[in-house]
């Protein structure tokens, strides 16, 4: 027997696997690190697939693995990133295929103030250089809106200092939606609201929205400052008013509105005029108006009384009309009675041409003169006729003596090719071509035989068999 092999048959420890060992390790670390808070800054940090976030938590001189399951991740008030301090609160545990001990956080939150606004001037940077905080991208608001939503808890002090506050100016119908102002469930709720109250028509739909809190240190107003609260404000369709905290608070929705007001109360006072003073406004200047339309009125009485002074007299005026006008009748007589024995006479004249005797015989002179003129038309027409026809027959003698027809019947032959071009010189055919012949009463084809063209008589052609038509070209 062996040294080691004797040592062990003495030792009265048991014996145990290296699982049963690792879940022993598991068990007692469980049971005396059963609940721990840990403050230390985030090394690694990765959120994986599934929802689980998994970091480093470290000091100057130790490292602990660290995870927080999904369900935990889903309720952080912000965004775990290196370098930043953070405070871990839950239980340690093992990892036994790795033999490495893990925290298991439960809740994370960043150590402090200090962590809190840098993480907080970090994000503004971000969203400012997407232009969220632009000043070109606010919407006035309106001067007189109908209906005004509000976003804020329906139970603090502050929806009725608002509502408060709006009766004493000028009262409007509110439309509220509750939300939680604190707390992880705040940011969500808030965003859902504002794009809540874009989402609504008609008479349904504010014209103006007010999101409010009351005061708080920076962890109470945190939700204000989460990204998806200041997206949603600055996406916002609906002129924003916020009005979160004190005058001292600012928060990153501020910077998203499209005005900020120091307090809920002064969200209200921004959001619609004093009705009693619009009334003395009113007021006044419908006094105004009278005082001045009463001046108008009286000046311009003035002005026509002082033009009218200037205007000559109306009997002036028509002094002068009316002599023209007496001096106008009297020639008018005198013209009336000239211009009517004058249209006497001359009717006088016409009637005296107009006797049933004179008509007569001008109408027995015109009866002969037509009598004369017919006997003598019949044998002028007669006379133009055989002239014309006369010309005609010669038109016609010349017609046929120029025709190609005549000339063909005398016996000669007009030759084209077979495209129907004219042949005008022998010299034009080639040995084989095959031509047609026109002659006076028929056509024919023909093949050229170059032997029979150099020795061919100009003796006329026999004549064919009479056939009608013929084309014009030249003549063999």
């Amino acid at each position: 027997m062996t040294e080691a092999a004797a040592a062990a048959a003495q030792s009265n420890l048991p014996e145990l696997s290296v699982s049963e060992l690792a879940q022993a390790v598991k068990r007692t670390m469980e049971t005396n690190f059963d609940r721990v808070r840990v403050r230390g800054e985030l090394g690694r940090v990765m959120i994986a697939k599934s929802g689980h976030l998994y970091v480093d938590l470290k000091d100057e001189n130790a490292t602990i693995a660290t995870v927080m399951w999904k369900s935990n991740v889903a309720a952080l008030t912000f965004k775990p990133e290196e370098g930043l301090e953070v405070v871990a609160e839950g239980r340690l545990s093992t990892f036994p295929g790795r033999s490495q001990y893990q925290l298991i956080a439960e809740r994370m939150s960043p150590a402090g103030v200090g962590a809190l606004l840098a993480q907080l001037e970090k994000l503004k940077a971000k969203l400012q250089a997407e232009g969220l905080f632009a000043r070109e991208r606010k919407k006035p608001i309106p001067y007189l809106p109908r209906t005004i939503g509000v976003v804020t808890s329906p139970t603090g002090a502050v929806i009725r200092d608002i509502l408060h506050r709006l009766r004493e100016r000028f009262p409007r119908r509110v439309i509220v939606w509750p939300v939680l102002v604190q707390g992880p469930e705040a940011a969500g709720q808030v965003a859902r609201a504002i794009r809540g109250f874009n989402a609504l028509e008609g008479d349904m739909r504010p014209d103006v929205l007010i999101v409010a809190r009351g005061g708080g240190s920076i962890e109470d107003l945190w939700a204000f400052n989460e990204e998806i609260v200041v997206r949603a404000a600055a996406e916002s369709q609906i002129p924003l008013i916020s009005a979160v905290g004190h005058e001292t608070d600012t928060t990153l929705i501020d910077y998203a509105s499209d005005l900020r007001a120091p307090t809920p109360t002064g969200a209200a006072e921004k959001a619609v005029p004093v009705r009693a003073e619009l009334i003395d406004r009113v007021t006044s200047c419908e006094g105004r108006l009278k005082h001045g339309l009463l001046r108008g009125l009286e000046r311009r009485r003035t002005e026509l009384r002082a033009a009218a002074a200037r205007l000559p007299r109306l009997e002036t005026l028509f002094q002068i009309p009316q002599q023209r006008y007496d001096r106008a009748a009297e020639r008018l007589n005198a013209a009336l009675v000239a211009n009517t024995r004058a249209a006497q006479s001359k009717l006088d004249r016409v009637a005296a041409r107009l006797r049933p005797e004179a008509l007569g015989q001008d109408i027995v002179r015109r009866r002969d003169h037509l009598a004369r003129t017919a006997a003598r038309l019949e044998p002028a027409i007669r006379r133009a006729l055989d002239a014309h026809r006369k010309h005609l027959d010669g038109a016609g003698r010349m017609l046929d003596s120029l025709s190609h027809k005549s000339v063909l019947a005398r016996g000669f032959v007009m030759v084209h090719r077979e495209d129907g071009t004219l042949v005008r010189a022998a010299k034009d055919l080639s040995s084989g071509d095959i031509v047609e012949l026109t002659f006076a009463d028929d056509k024919q084809k023909a093949v050229i035989d170059p032997g029979s063209m150099a020795a061919a008589p100009e003796t006329p052609r026999p004549k064919a068999k009479p056939k009608p038509g013929g084309d014009q070209g030249s003549l063999f």
